[in-house]
């Protein structure tokens, strides 16, 4: 197998669950192969450089080896290998989430059934 569509592969390598996720994901930008973007039909092979973006994680990895068909999660993470530079980002990134997070104060009670039609009166009122 010389090489394989970019949208299965991302399937077979469990960063999307099916592979019509993999090609919204690859139309909109969110996947670049060697910094370029790309279609879903375009090939992939070992060696080249994927970066992905699903929400707020991005993923820089390298392509190991080629799958077109989805096993266990333990094959497929032997299809990549993560850049260590993408592993500190994803790490910081989530140690920050974390930090604001805790930082953000607790409501001290669950809001009463006037103070919820208040709070919808208000985002409705101010989003239109």
């Amino acid at each position: 197998m010389e090489s394989v569509r970019i949208d299965s592969w991302l399937w077979a390598a469990r960063f999307f669950k099916t592979r019509t996720l993999a090609k919204t994901a690859i139309e909109g930008g969110k996947v670049h192969i060697d910094g370029s973007r790309t279609k879903p039909s375009k090939a992939v092979q070992p060696g080249q450089t994927v970066t992905i973006t699903k929400g707020t994680e991005h993923f820089e990895v390298i392509v190991r080896d080629l799958s077109s068909k989805r096993g266990p999660a333990k094959v497929a993470q032997t299809l990549y290998v993560e850049t260590p530079e993408s592993v500190a980002k994803r790490e910081m990134n989530s140690e920050q989430r974390k930090l604001a997070r805790a930082a953000a104060a607790a409501p001290d009670h669950k809001p009463s059934k006037k103070e919820r039609r208040d709070i919808q009166r208000f985002r409705r009122d101010n989003l239109e």
